[in-house]
């Protein structure tokens, strides 16, 4: 049974950081993408950042520039560093662990990663940011 729990979230000030991890366990296939989403009560939950087996990385245009995902070599812990936080970022965030056809759409639909589908396979319960001004 594969779980996903996530970690790091929490209350900072603008301008702050916070660096979120989502501990992987069970049995996950070997090029599975992996990703970080996050959800604002009322809206749609939008993509932030995958990553893909071999440590290619696709960001959302919001996330460019101040948000870092990465991952052990094992695939077993997903990181999310976030610099220069926003109001605008405060959300709950999830990692989720999907097919490996979710990065390639990242890859070639031409779209913002905060458009990629969200039928990801596993999902972790969700860290809270509040980020505030």
């Amino acid at each position: 049974q594969v779980q996903l729990v996530e970690s790091g979230g929490g209350a900072v000030q603008t301008r702050g950081s916070l660096k979120l991890s989502c501990k992987v366990t069970g049995n996950v296939a070997g090029d599975a993408c992996m990703g970080w989403f996050r959800q604002v009560s009322g809206k749609e939950r939008e993509g932030v950042a995958l990553i893909d087996k071999d440590g290619d990385i696709m960001v959302a245009d919001f996330a460019k520039g101040r948000f870092t995902i990465s991952k052990e070599n094992a695939g077993n812990t997903l990181y999310l560093q976030m610099n220069t936080l926003t109001p605008e970022d405060t959300a709950m965030y999830y990692c989720a662990v999907g097919p490996k056809e979710k990065c390639l759409w990242a890859y070639y639909s031409g779209k913002d990663v905060s458009q990629v589908p969200g039928d990801f396979t596993y999902w972790g319960q969700g860290t809270q940011v509040t980020v505030s001004s």
